[in-house]
């Protein structure tokens, strides 16, 4: 979960520190106090887009910091690490976001910096932020496919990626194909340009490793004095009379005396022996290679200009000879393909439908995955929207494209795309006797944010992320309505920790944990303060937010009447 979030210098917020805990944390306060502009800091902290109007009037830079605590080794934000090579201990998170007044972003985790796509990565594990402007994508059938294969994502993986690797490869075939079989001109332009490419690579003669081997021998050529200067004085070091090797040899000598009157003479007289005997195998290894090194300018001159011709060669061709090398295999199979353009056609097109018939029948997998799942969240979400007083509605997942014969699904006829043949759309009747239709043609705003809810309480215990955040997805709704999308907000919770803007009593009034949201000025700056409520605090927090400015003790007894049955239904 989320335990502690630091900001400092972002929209109106100066510097501000807030601790969360387990279960519902309620924020609440007046419109503009800076409700949502801490959610806003949380998105960036899990790798949302940043700007910099987020930047403070007058700071430098915003920065952000949530620690995040695990309480499961087996959370998959660990394989995230792994995959990353950032090591994860003592079932600890810190994300940190750093925006600079020009503009620059700075993400980093557990301390290492990172690029803003790793830190995205990290964040979905961590946050799943629920705002108004996401209830709306519920409309976009677009969405619908991906919403489904949220409900069970471990037993789609392994089909879903064997699925997307065939699907990829298929259309890099087809690509290929359509390469070679459109524009006659373009690829009579490209054949000149591979076959001269290929004329001045085999005109160069390169082997390979060619271009390391010629660096060490210029450098062993450029530095020859060097070189033989250190072999001769090395070698006169260790041979002649009074140098080294003798005096080890008067050391042998000496013990080879005593040894047989102490077994640690002994074995010391051996290992000294053991080091003469190389030393002197050394010595005249120093003393044959020194005999063998000769100064050849011409030589020199040689290996300078191959290297300046290979360095011109890699500047097109390939930051090493390895490279131009593979470069040039590439081309002399690509000039072979052009060449002998039909048969290799051909041999795409069988090619292609091979894949294509493995790519259909790992997409016919998926979509059964997706049936057996859309049957089951059927299920629940028909249970969900009873709570929630839909328990007229009706709802629905359908599979479009299906082009199905009495054999089942037509192969021939379906259109695969990355994530298979379906295309799903979510419907709905909110009334008894009415037909099914799609979402935005049935759904108010008020039932949208419930059917969204219901999708989230089914969705905490299936994804297992550590802090799911709703911002005033309770807009449009009151009454009995509110009570019950309380209630649900508060389930959620048991599941994962929940952190909620609201306006509605009825949701404050379920809180674990209520913070109130204000504005303050100093030095003729506003800075928003956040300040955790006791529960006589909560009442008149209750009350405001019940009769708007007047407070009343009418007001207040319904405000105690609130936590009394959130008591109640928490107690169940």
């Amino acid at each position: 979960m989320l335990t502690e979030l630091s900001i400092r210098d972002f929209a109106i917020i100066d510097q501000i520190s807030i601790t969360f805990n387990e279960g519902l944390t309620v924020l609440t306060g007046e419109t503009g106090a800076g409700k949502s502009i801490i959610i806003d800091a949380v998105q960036l902290l899990a790798g949302g887009r940043g700007s910099v109007e987020f930047v403070r009037h007058g700071a430098k830079k915003a920065e952000i910091e949530g620690l995040f605590t695990l309480d499961r080794k087996e959370h998959p934000i660990y394989q995230v690490g792994r995959d990353f090579g950032i090591e994860i201990s003592d079932e600890q998170v810190v994300l940190q976001r750093t925006i600079t007044s020009n503009g620059k972003s700075i993400c980093r985790v557990n301390s290492k910096l990172v690029t803003l796509g790793i830190l995205r990565e990290f964040g979905k594990t961590l946050i799943d932020i629920h705002s108004q402007h996401e209830t709306q994508s519920l409309m976009d059938p677009e969405s619908h496919l991906e919403l489904l294969d949220l409900y069970d994502p471990e037993a789609m993986k392994p089909t879903k990626k064997e699925y997307s690797y065939l699907y990829e490869r298929l259309s890099s075939l087809k690509t290929r194909y359509k390469e070679l079989s459109e524009n006659e001109q373009e690829m009579a332009h490209r054949l000149d340009l591979l076959e001269f490419q290929l004329q001045e690579l085999e005109q160069a003669n390169l082997e390979p490793n060619e271009d390391t081997t010629l660096e060490e021998e210029r450098m062993s050529l450029a530095n020859f004095e060097k070189i033989y200067t250190a072999l001769q004085d090395a070698y006169n070091a260790l041979y002649g009379e009074q140098k080294g090797l003798e005096w080890v040899n008067t050391a042998r000598t000496a013990l080879d005396v005593s040894s047989n009157f102490d077994s640690f003479i002994s074995d010391k007289a051996e290992e000294i022996s053991n080091h003469y005997y190389a030393l002197e195998e050394l010595t005249y290894s120093l003393r044959n290679y020194s005999e063998s090194q000769q100064y050849n300018p011409e030589r020199l001159n040689e290996v300078e200009s191959r290297l300046n011709e290979i360095n011109r060669l890699k500047k097109k061709y390939g930051p090493t000879v390895n490279d131009i090398l593979h470069y040039m295999a590439k081309i002399e199979e690509e000039i072979e393909e052009i060449t002998n353009k039909d048969s290799h056609l051909a041999k795409l097109s069988e090619q292609i439908e091979d894949v294509r018939k493995d790519a259909f029948l790992e997409a016919k997998q998926l979509h059964d995955i997706r049936v057996k799942n859309a049957n089951a969240l059927m299920e629940e979400i028909k249970n969900e929207l009873k709570d929630l007083y839909l328990e007229k509605s009706t709802f629905s997942i359908s599979f479009q494209q299906m082009n199905q014969d009495e054999a089942g699904l037509d192969e021939q006829k379906q259109k695969l795309h990355k994530n298979g043949f379906d295309r799903v759309r979510f419907l709905i009747s909110t009334n008894a006797g009415e037909p099914l239709k799609d979402l935005h043609k049935v759904a108010s705003g008020g039932e949208l944010s419930r059917i969204m809810l219901a999708l989230k309480k089914i969705f905490a215990k299936h994804q297992g992320v550590t802090s799911v955040i709703f911002d005033e997805v309770d807009t449009g709704v009151s009454g009995r309505v509110a009570q019950s999308i309380a209630e649900k907000i508060y389930q959620i919770s048991s599941n994962s920790q929940v952190l909620c803007i609201t306006h509605l009593p009825q949701v404050a009034a379920m809180a674990d944990t209520h913070k109130l949201i204000e504005k303050a000025e100093s030095n003729n700056r506003t800075a928003t303060k956040v300040e955790e409520l006791t529960t006589d605090q909560q009442v008149v927090e209750l009350s405001r937010m019940i009769t708007g400015t007047k407070l009343t003790e009418t007001a207040k007894d319904h405000a105690k009447e609130l936590l009394d049955m959130a008591l109640t239904f928490k107690s169940k």
